[in-house]
């Protein structure tokens, strides 16, 4: 080892035991398992594009059922909770 030589970095031939029994793909890349049916996950363009696609993937017909359905979950839980903490809820009524 020389002073003015740099130390060359160690190189590996690693494989990953256990991934894909097909052996296709990039075993080493994260995603979600829901990525392959959503449409923004790699759109290209900036962000009023990516902005743009996300709004049109929320209207879809399928996607406003299920958030009325969080939504009235949700109101469901927020009147139990007040409820339970003795909340007056007779300021919603009108006498």
């Amino acid at each position: 080892m020389g002073i003015l030589k740099t130390r060359k970095n160690k190189q590996f031939n690693y494989s990953p035991r256990y991934y894909d029994d097909k052996g296709e793909g990039n075993p080493y890349k994260i995603q979600s398992k829901y990525d392959q049916y959503r449409k923004t996950v790699e759109s290209p363009g900036g962000i009023v594009n990516r902005f743009k696609s996300a709004w049109a993937e929320f209207q879809e017909k399928s996607d406003r059922e299920s958030s009325k359905r969080i939504m009235m979950i949700v109101a469901i839980l927020v009147f139990l909770f007040l409820f339970l903490i003795d909340f007056d809820l007779s300021i919603f009524f009108a006498n």
